[in-house]
């Protein structure tokens, strides 16, 4: 761990004795009562944490002291077909990782319909997958998440325009290797947020091409391979980084 997150609820409580953390400052960084480390609010401020306590019963309690907010997230939004449940967490893991504003999940035509049922988004799992991303960031923030139905739930809720209103202004980019009409390789760098969304392994529907193209988003080709959903996403977001000035 890079960092140690409290939830705003653990301020003042002593973190258990099997608790992942406190295993990791004794067992691992070997920290005694008085003891000095990197530490944070999840969502909120980031500065030095310090065992104030070692109790009886092996919990420890913490302080953290500090008023350094976390760095901004990425003007990047990230949209991404249902995948294998254990994909599915190293992507939100990875993307927590590199700081995009927020992950939307969605339904696509030619994605496996049994995997929008996993339990890891409803018991938790994405959301410990999220923080295991900031915490490997020095984060304190996670990205927003939801889920669609289907592409165009998405594309008629258009997520991203709720904080910036004109939907002009966004560089608006769907990755497909099939039916592209250029390649990210050569998209010129620009100054606006972007939106990215990532099919399926079988790639999207010639009814979805169409609903993106309809909705103004430029499919691009990031090569002639079909990538992993996962692979593709780190690449994916990794370029735009680069275009669009993203980078900190």
């Amino acid at each position: 761990m890079n960092i140690i997150l409290l939830e705003e609820h653990e301020l003042g409580r002593s973190l258990p004795r099997r608790d992942e953390r406190t295993i990791h400052l004794l067992k691992i960084l070997r920290k005694k009562a008085g003891g000095e480390f990197e530490a944070g609010v999840l969502g909120g401020i980031r500065g030095t944490g310090r065992i104030e306590k070692i109790n009886i019963d092996g919990s420890i309690l913490i302080s953290i002291n500090g008023e350094l907010q976390p760095a901004p997230r990425l003007r990047l939004r990230m949209a991404v077909a249902f995948v294998r449940p254990i994909q599915l967490k190293r992507i939100f893991r990875d993307l927590s990782n590199m700081g995009v504003s927020a992950i939307d999940l969605i339904g696509t035509d030619l994605g496996e319909k049994s995997y929008r049922d996993t339990k890891l988004l409803f018991d938790g799992g994405s959301r410990s997958a999220l923080i295991e991303g900031a915490v490997q960031a020095r984060d304190t923030q996670i990205p927003d998440f939801f889920i669609y139905d289907n592409v165009q739930q998405w594309l008629e809720k258009s997520p991203w325009n709720k904080k910036e209103p004109s939907a002009r202004i966004h560089l608006l980019l769907a990755m497909d290797n099939v039916r592209a009409e250029g390649s990210f390789f050569h998209l010129a760098p620009t100054s606006r947020p972007a939106v990215i969304a990532v099919g399926p392994e079988r790639g999207w529907s010639d009814r979805e091409r169409d609903l993106f193209e309809q909705s103004g988003f430029l499919r691009l080709s990031m090569g002639e391979r079909a990538l992993r959903t996962e692979t593709a996403c780190i690449a994916a977001a990794a370029l735009a980084m680069e275009k669009t000035e993203n980078t900190r």
